[in-house]
């Protein structure tokens, strides 16, 4: 059971980086795109919806709506593209190192967020 659970997630990894490769292409749709990028940057974020703290709930965001996020963006992509990138992202992934430029990246982008949503509701309030 415990392999199972291995192989699972060295897949999750692999969708992950696969679809952050697809994102880049030119050729992606729109709508694929977005999604895309939700949900790679949800991966990626320390962030969580629910914190982990919370019993039971906490977790249920990372079991749930990671793998939901991931299926409907493998969706989105075109097939083509799709089986080009996770060719790609099998060859690269034996040689990758961590990306602590890319997890900074997103650590602004969701704090950029935060930001202008906390403006938006302050606009509100006046």
């Amino acid at each position: 059971m415990l392999r199972k659970w291995k192989e699972f997630v060295r897949q999750l990894k692999e969708d992950i980086y696969t679809l952050y490769l697809a994102s880049q292409d030119p050729r992606m749709p729109f709508a694929a795109k977005v999604m895309v990028l939700i949900t790679v940057a949800y991966a990626f974020s320390p962030i969580d919806l629910i914190p982990d703290f919370v019993p039971l709930l906490g977790y249920l965001d990372d079991l749930l709506i990671l793998p939901l996020g991931i299926w409907l963006s493998i969706k989105l992509v075109p097939p083509p593209l799709l089986h080009y990138y996770r060719k790609k992202a099998k060859e690269q992934m034996h040689e990758q190192k961590p990306n602590y430029v890319m997890a900074v990246v997103i650590v602004i982008a969701w704090l950029l967020i935060g930001y202008w949503l906390y403006q938006a509701y302050q606009e509100q309030i006046s």
